[in-house]
This record gives C-alpha cells, sequence and structure tokens, in this order.
C-alpha cells in the first residue's frame, strides 16, 4: 500500500539516518533482537529523476494566513489528542476545525503528541484541491513520515529503516522500490490462480459457518485467506505446511500493534489508553520472538528473491524485512482494509447492482472460455467502477504526510496559503476524495461513476500515495503495489460474483475499516 499511515480496524482503532553498518544490521539470519502497473505486467522506469527545485508558486487566489494555532504546549497536543480519539472522533475532530475556521486548510496538533512525539505540530489539508502537494517530492519531503508525527523503533524491523520510511532522495529507496517491481513482475502469473484458490477456500468456509450458524464473520476468514493467497502467490510457499501454520494473521496483528499503538484506539477506557499506548512506546522486545517467527517464514520462503536483492546490492537480511514488511504491513494489512469495505459498500448497494455485476462478469468470463483474465476484467466497466468508487469514497490509507522542503503556496479552492520551509504538512484523504466541489454525490456509493465520461475523476482517486491515473516509479512515494491493489480488489469482486447472485451483510462498528458479518450467500442460478 501506500507509503503513509496505516491502521488495523480488528486492532480496534486506522527517523534516523541508518545506523552505520556494525550496529544496524543483524550479524546472523536470526534478529538480536510496504497495482502495479509496472510490478505486474510493465517493466517499471528504472531512472529515478532527480530532485528539482522550483521556484515559488503564483497565484491568482486571494492570500490567507492559515488559520488555526497549537494551543500551549503540552496543553494544546494534548487537548487535540483527546477530541481526536475521543472526545469528538476522527471525523468530527476534522469537521469541527472546518466549521470553526471557515477553511479546509488550518493548523492542528496530530497524535501522538507527547511523549512519544517530540513536534505534533501540522498544516492540515482536507480538500482535493490542496492534497496533492503531498504526492510532489519537489516540493516536500518523505523522510520517516510513514506514520505520520512519529516513527516506531527499527527494532520492530530488524534495525533497518524499511522503504516505506525512505524518501527518494536516499539511494536505498530506488534499490528497494525496484526490488519490489522484481517480486511482483516475477510472480505476476501466480496471483489470479492462486487468488482463485485462497478465496475459493473462503467462501467454503463461509457458507459453512451459515450453514451451522445462521452467519459468518467475513473479517477472521479474510485475514487467513489473504495470508495465504500472499505467501502462494508470491513466494510459492503454503504457511499450512511450515512451522508457522496457522499463526500467520494473528502475529502480524500483534506486530502491527507494536508499531501503530500511538494513533490507534483499542477501545479501552479513555484515560487508561491515553495513558499507555499514546503516552509511550511498547517494548519491542515484547514482540521480539513473533516478529522472529515471521523473519523465519519469509527467510526460508524467498531464497530466489533474496539472490536477486544481491545482485542489485542489498543484503539478505534487509531484503527479507523489507519482504516482510511488504507482505504483512502493506499487502496484507491493504486487504485486511480494503476487502471488508469492498464487502460493506457492494453489500449495502443491494440486489439490483449485484444483478448487474453478475450479469457483467459471467458473459465477459463465459466469453474467454471459463477463464478469468486481467484482459478479460479490462472488458467490465461496471465491476472497475465499482472497485474505484470504494477506494474513493473509503480509502484504506487515510492518513499523509510530508515536510516541506522549501517555502510554498498551497491553494484550496478558496484561498492560497504560505507555508514555510520545514513545517509538516497532514492530509486526511477521505476528506480530499469526498470533496463536494469535485464529486457529486460525493458522500454515497456510486457504482458507476467512473463509467465513461467519468473515466476523468479517476484523477482525483488518491489513496494509493499519488493519482489513480499516474504510476509508481523508482522517484516517487506512490505505493508499488499500486496496479496490484487494484487487480486484487477487482479478483474479489469477480470470485463473488462468478459463485453468488447476491449476498446481505451486518456491519458493526469499528474504528476503521469494517466489521462484516455475511448473513446471506445466494448461489449463483445462471
Amino acid at each position: 500500500m501506500a507509503s503513509s499511515s496505516l491502521a488495523f480496524p480488528t486492532l480496534q482503532p486506522q527517523f534516523q539516518s541508518l545506523k552505520n553498518k556494525s550496529t544496524s544490521k543483524p550479524s546472523t539470519r536470526r534478529l538480536s533482537f510496504r497495482t502495479i502497473r509496472a510490478s505486474v505486467s510493465e517493466k517499471p522506469s528504472v531512472s529515478a529523476p532527480g530532485v528539482t527545485v522550483s521556484p515559488p508558486e503564483n497565484t491568482k487566489l486571494p492570500i490567507r494566513k492559515i488559520p488555526g494555532d497549537y494551543g500551549l504546549p503540552l496543553v494544546g497536543p494534548f487537548k487535540d489528542r483527546m477530541d481526536y480519539f475521543y472526545n469528538q472522533g476522527r471525523d468530527n475532530f476534522f469537521k469541527s476545525k472546518v466549521l470553526k475556521y471557515g477553511s479546509t486548510v488550518f493548523r492542528a496538533n496530530m497524535g501522538p503528541g507527547p511523549f512519544i512525539a517530540p513536534n505534533p505540530q501540522v498544516v492540515v489539508l482536507l480538500d482535493g484541491k490542496s492534497f496533492p502537494v503531498l504526492f510532489d517530492v519537489t516540493k516536500v519531503e518523505k523522510k520517516d513520515l510513514f506514520t505520520g508525527t512519529y516513527m516506531p523503533s527499527t527494532e520492530l524491523t530488524g534495525g533497518y529503516r524499511i522503504l516505506s520510511y525512505l524518501d527518494p532522495s536516499e539511494p536505498m529507496h530506488a534499490k528497494l522500490k525496484k526490488f519490489m517491481f522484481y517480486l511482483l513482475k516475477s510472480r505476476r502469473d501466480h496471483v489470479i490462480p492462486e487468488f482463485k484458490a485462497s478465496y475459493t477456500e473462503l467462501f467454503t468456509s463461509l457458507e459453512k459457518d451459515l450453514a451451522l450458524k445462521g452467519k459468518a464473520n467475513f473479517v477472521a476468514a479474510n485475514d487467513q485467506a489473504a495470508f495465504n493467497f500472499l505467501a502462494r502467490a508470491w513466494f510459492g510457499t503454503e504457511p499450512a505446511q511450515t512451522s508457522l501454520g496457522l499463526d500467520g494473521p494473528g502475529l502480524v496483528s500483534k506486530w502491527v500493534l507494536f508499531n501503530l499503538g500511538p494513533v490507534l484506539s483499542l477501545g479501552l477506557p479513555k484515560y487508561l489508553e491515553d495513558l499507555t499506548i499514546h503516552s509511550f512506546r511498547l517494548p519491542p522486545s515484547m514482540i521480539k520472538k513473533n516478529y522472529q517467527r515471521l523473519y523465519d517464514f519469509f527467510y526460508a520462503s524467498s531464497s530466489f528473491l533474496l539472490d536477486e536483492a544481491e545482485n542489485l546490492g542489498i543484503s539478505r537480511e534487509e531484503a527479507c524485512h523489507n519482504l516482510l514488511f511488504s507482505t504483512c504491513f502493506n499487502s496484507f494489512g491493504g486487504m485486511k482494509i480494503l476487502f471488508p469495505n469492498m464487502m460493506k459498500w457492494l453489500g449495502r448497494a443491494g440486489a439490483k447492482l449485484h444483478a448487474q455485476l453478475a450479469e457483467e462478469i459471467r458473459s465477459v468470463v463465459q466469453s474467454d472460455g471459463g477463464n478469468v483474465t486481467m484482459r478479460g476484467m479490462e472488458q467490465m466497466p461496471l465491476m472497475k467502477s465499482a472497485v474505484y468508487e470504494a477506494l474513493r469514497i473509503e480509502p484504506p490509507v487515510p492518513l499523509q504526510y510530508g515536510k516541506a522542503k522549501r517555502d510554498l503556496i498551497i491553494e484550496s479552492h478558496d484561498a492560497a496559503f504560505e507555508v514555510k520551509e520545514g513545517e509538516l504538512l497532514f492530509g486526511f484523504q477521505p476528506f480530499a476524495t469526498k470533496d463536494p466541489k469535485i464529486f457529486t454525490r460525493a458522500e454515497e456509493f456510486v457504482a458507476d461513476r467512473f463509467i465513461g465520461e467519468g473515466e476523468e475523476l479517476l484523477k482525483h482517486v488518491l489513496w494509493s500515495n499519488g493519482p489513480e491515473t499516474e504510476k509508481p516509479t523508482l522517484g516517487n512515494k506512490q505505493c508499488a503495489g499500486k496496479d496490484f491493489v487494484v487487480l486484487v480488489a477487482r479478483l474479489l469482486v469477480v470470485e463473488l460474483f462468478l459463485r453468488y447472485d447476491s449476498f446481505e451483510i451486518e456491519v458493526g462498528k469499528s474504528s476503521l475499516g469494517a466489521a462484516v458479518t455475511v448473513t446471506s450467500l445466494k448461489r449463483a442460478r445462471f
């Protein structure tokens, strides 16, 4: 997934330079102690464009002082943190400030703040016009900003700063991103068959639970299916036949908690939670053995990839930690959030849309001799649009950060604002991609929004740390797996409606993502 903050719904919510050689790398394989058009079907550009500094921008809009303030030291950050997590909640926190300041650009504090993040002060960007500055690496730096105003300990990633935390200006960024392109390109032929196998197992499990209990937990079944699929498709490994067994999803969830705890809400009493995970880091030593099991699994499963990493000038250890992070945090994490959200929005859309999708998908697959192909899916405009709409209305990566490289002028729809070099910019993507000045019926799930002339709006679909109309390169921070994520989301919809005419769900409360329970699956009749 994209290089930005990511949170896991079932956990109940949403740097320094590399150490020197003697301290940054494990001495042995065991520890002491982030779709990809280019990656799926095309060879990516291998040259990282040089970063240039543009002259100061001109604007025809009135220049306005950025409204808002940060409050008194400690007091202001604490108040904003309590409002964000508890008193108002995330969306209302931003809505209330938009109303208070009459602006979609303002100053505020973002958690966790004291005592984890020394500087919580950000300039907030909440509209579709100002938000894209966060993608422009000639204007903003992305170093160590994947999780926002703080960075988790590198003890959680083997002593290495992972690709997601690197700025394109750093030499290892291009090497590691090229390595991820290699992974995706070299294993692209395995994606469709392994997805079908893994999600056939998921649907079979859901049907059994429905027969026995009258309902089925989609989230739990999806976790296991997603982990199995990624291990099979990318590494040719069956987790259940290794020492990892079926423990992968649980181990990943615990590890993610230690990475993202400061920006999650676990549903504990607010002052207890705030004084623990929002004020102090969980000790990495508590998760060391669990991470070691994951590391050993990936090291044993990826020798052919580690050989290529060495050819690219990356040590086997650093490559393995990046494979683990890309698979477990970025890809598994993305599927963990996106797939339940897809089920939620499609389920709420109702039987009429289900019938339209089933007819489109089945007619194309039948004309392809019963096979699901990437070429065939390109001939399913409603299905493609529905996937893009799910990514628009509830992007799986909601938070983006970037530090101004120089003095900037940032424009919203109504005004321009001066930002000083070194200021931290923060964008809350669900507001930008539901900007009513860009999208009609912006708060509604409109499945056919991106058909025909609607394709012009894809440049405003921003989930991948860049516009949907652009692609990842070695010189930008757009998600290396952009086209891969779109592909697997399409495969979920295709396999769902090849098997079922319609389905019904219940959606429970969750701070991020969706807690989806399937209550009905109507098998295909044509």
